[in-house]
């Protein structure tokens, strides 16, 4: 079966920095999508950033654009998102998504079929 396991989640000044993984594991990722997503309290789920698995292409909120980039790590099946200059509003718990195919972009989470635990960033002002 399919597992995502985000770390690296924490506490963190605003203009800090922190970079967040996710391994995933139970099945050849070649065909797949991934996404941070992330829910701060009170608020909708919201998109953060997308990447293509098989190209390496990848797409971000608009919130994020210049701050965050996602990469990935094919020998390790492991997605990554470093997070720079870090604003309060930044805040919530961010989640690591696996979505089949290969439409894109993948913003919305009904195009995601598996999902992590996620992971708290706190970012202090």
């Amino acid at each position: 079966q399919v597992q995502l396991v985000e770390s690296g989640g924490g506490l963190v000044q605003a203009g800090g920095s922190l970079r967040l993984s996710c391994a995933a594991s139970g099945r050849t990722f070649s065909s797949y999508a991934m996404g941070w997503f992330r829910q701060a309290p009170g608020k909708e789920r919201e998109f953060v950033a997308a990447i293509s698995w098989s190209n390496g292409r990848t797409a971000y909120a608009d919130s994020v654009k210049g701050r965050f980039t996602m990469s990935r790590a094919n020998a390790k099946n492991t997605v990554y998102l470093q997070m720079n200059s870090l604003k309060p509003e930044d805040t919530a718990v961010y989640y690591c998504a696996a979505g089949y195919g290969s439409s894109w972009p993948r913003l919305g989470q009904y195009e995601y079929d598996y999902w992590g635990q996620g992971t708290q960033v706190t970012v202090s002002s």
